[in-house]
């Protein structure tokens, strides 16, 4: 249509015994003569037209449903097909060819797309083949699969321990199972061809045929996924296999396909003596070692190193800047007057319940400090460890503010814990139940009925100035007064961390903290700010302005910021933030820029211990609680008017 030209093609019939193919090439086809010196155009073909194309007459019998659409819409009408008048040799060919069979018929079963839709979906199902009549026979417990992918079944047998033969058994391995068997098939009984043996003389010289008829082949019908169901009976190979029951999966795949809704587990038959197999105890620890270590030897004849809980280990192993570890002041408890004032840090890490501690070295108090207690697991004290039993050792359950433990015969006053340890906690509170709020406030709940309008009258009352608002000095000392031991310190602190009525005052500012970080820029003759503008450009192709905290602490640590790990994460928590939580690198480059409006003096500090864990006062972040939300949540108004009335 774009240029007017013509192509004749004529479409290729096999045995033809004539070249097909394109007999004239697409071009501009002239009139024949007188009309030569005009083209054909779209307007001189339709239906029952004959053209005469370079001296060869075609007559048109029909066309496409694009171009009866086309030439209607330009007003042109199109008549009804007209029948191409029949060949008579190539009829005659045709009733020669359907009377012919092929020598070799082509019974090709493409089983690709079942292969694609069902690959690595495996059909479980449980059952049992009783032998029981037999001498020296037993009740099997098997495990049939059956594989979508290909329709094969396999069969695998659960044989129990010391049960006397080999464990890992195949009963059947994976092939077709047939329906009926009456001997040992042989070999080619169910291949698609059968091979006639024509003209033999041996099997080098011969000329075979393959049976197109297939006379004397006799169809095999194998499982189906249809023939598998709960109660239902199978036949492998003349024994006789019940299923009872079938995995989620199963369940799954017969509800769509099939529709079925009752998948009730089928009756097995009961044994009647059953043979329990008791693990022999250990022999009692004898000190030397771990206990882990000793029962490892004991299991094994070859010394092999015990194991450890490897889920454990890759679930709460370090990741980034979540440690999993909970740290612990501690003040130790002795008779001795100068051991009151040495002050202990005690770490919990949670990837493998290992205890460590460490103590803050004072001056003038004679004591060097340093590790006090390597990382190890310790066992609780008060038990006798040369036993068969594993001691019990100090978990995450003993690890709150307000609990003494007492390691190696040194007992710890857990007195406070850092931000990391209590913010972990609260968010797992399943695992902690010291930090779940829920359930303080139900033990206080169980505890004020019965004195709830004294309570709120006479023991908490507020101040003037500050309404609803109650000191947690004066909350916890009423709460104790109450409930007693019931209560304990990290409970307080949770419930006053939960109603906080104010913000905890920041020791620094941000103009203040500036002036600190260029007091030690400044101290270190500091001047990589290009390399350091430069490396966030590279981690920010998008040029969006804005990185991950991760990423900030990452690049800062890797230019060498002189600065203390504590300090740069304060850093950090001062600069602005988008919705994302990441942080604007623009505005962390201006806060370490010593040439851009730089800050006024400050006194020089230790940056290593101001912003550390210990140099924080206790209870620093614990601040007024909110009664009135206190008492909203506690929701005991309704027992008091039930009562006076």
């Amino acid at each position: 249509m774009e240029d007017g030209t013509v192509q004749v093609l004529e479409p290729t019939v096999s045995n033809s015994g004539i070249p097909q193919g394109t007999l004239i090439s697409r071009q501009r086809i002239p009139f024949p003569p007188p009309r030569n010196e005009d083209f054909y155009d779209i307007l001189d073909f339709n239906i029952g037209k004959e053209v005469e194309l370079y001296g060869r007459v075609y007559k048109i019998t029909n066309c496409d449903k694009f171009t009866r659409l086309f030439l209607n819409r330009l007003g042109i009408h199109v008549p009804d097909p007209i029948t191409m008048p029949p060949d008579p040799y190539t009829v005659q060919r045709e009733k020669m060819s359907e009377g012919m069979a092929p020598k070799k018929p082509n019974k090709f079963i493409d089983k690709l797309g079942q292969f694609l839709d069902f690959d690595r979906k495996v059909l479980r199902f449980y059952g049992y083949w009783d032998d029981r009549e037999s001498a020296h026979g037993m009740l099997h417990n098997l495990e049939i699969h059956y594989f979508l992918a290909d329709d094969t079944i396999e069969i695998k047998e659960n044989i129990p321990p010391n049960s006397g033969r080999d464990s890992g058994f195949m009963f059947l391995q994976r092939c077709k199972l047939p329906k009926m068997f009456k001997e040992l098939p042989t070999p080619g009984y169910d291949d698609q061809y059968t091979v006639l043996n024509v003209l033999s003389t041996g099997f080098l010289k011969g000329r075979y045929l393959v049976d197109a008829l297939n006379c004397g082949q006799q169809p095999v019908k194998y499982y189906k996924d249809c023939d598998l169901a709960i109660g239902a009976a199978i036949n492998v190979f003349n024994r006789k296999i019940v299923i009872t029951d079938c995995d989620p999966f199963t369940k799954e795949y017969y509800s769509k396909k099939y529709g079925l809704d009752d998948f009730a587990p089928h009756e097995r038959p009961k044994i009647e003596e059953e043979i329990v197999v008791k693990k022999p105890p250990l022999p009692p620890y004898n000190g030397y070692g771990t206990y882990e270590d000793s029962a490892a030897n004991c299991r094994n004849v070859i010394p092999v190193p015990p194991h450890r809980d490897f889920k454990k280990f890759l679930s709460k192993d370090r990741q980034g800047l979540d440690g999993y570890i909970l740290r612990f002041k501690a003040e130790m408890i002795s008779k001795n007057p100068a051991n009151k004032d040495r002050l202990f840090i005690i770490s919990y890490y949670l990837c493998d319940d290992t205890i460590s501690v460490f103590e803050n070295a004072r001056h003038n108090t004679g004591f060097i400090g340093g590790e006090f207690i390597k990382r190890t697991k310790i066992e609780k004290p008060g038990q006798d460890i040369y036993t068969s039993e594993p001691p019990k050792c100090y978990t995450q359950d003993d690890f709150y503010v307000g609990n003494i433990l007492n390691l190696h015969g040194f007992e710890f006053l857990l007195v406070e814990a850092d931000e990391y340890a209590l913010r972990y906690m609260e968010i797992n509170c399943t695992e902690f139940p010291k930090s779940n709020i829920i359930l303080i406030i139900n033990k206080i709940r169980e505890a004020l009925k019965p004195i709830y309008k004294q309570f709120v009258c006479e023991y908490l009352q507020t101040d003037p100035e500050q309404v609803g608002i109650i000191c947690y000095t004066k909350v916890s000392k009423v709460l104790k007064e109450i409930m007693g031991d019931n209560i304990t310190h990290h409970e307080l602190i949770t419930l006053a961390r939960h109603y906080n009525a104010r913000c905890i005052k920041e020791k620094y500012t941000k103009e203040s903290l500036r002036s600190v970080v260029h007091m030690e820029l400044k101290r270190f003759l500091f001047n990589q700010m290009e390399r350091l503008h430069e490396s966030f450009l590279l981690h920010d192709p998008e040029r969006r302005g804005y990185v991950s905290r991760n990423t900030a602490y990452a690049i800062c640590r890797g230019a060498k910021l002189p600065i203390d790990k504590d300090l740069l994460n304060a850093v950090l928590d001062k600069i602005c933030k988008n919705e994302a939580g990441d942080l604007d690198y623009k505005d962390l480059l201006g806060f370490l820029d010593l040439k851009q409006t730089p800050p006024p003096p400050t006194e020089p500090i230790n940056t290593q211990h101001a912003f550390s864990f210990l140099a924080s006062a206790p209870d620093n972040r614990i601040g007024p609680v909110d009664f009135q939300a206190f008492l909203k949540d506690l929701d005991l108004e309704k027992h008091v008017v039930e009562e006076s009335g």
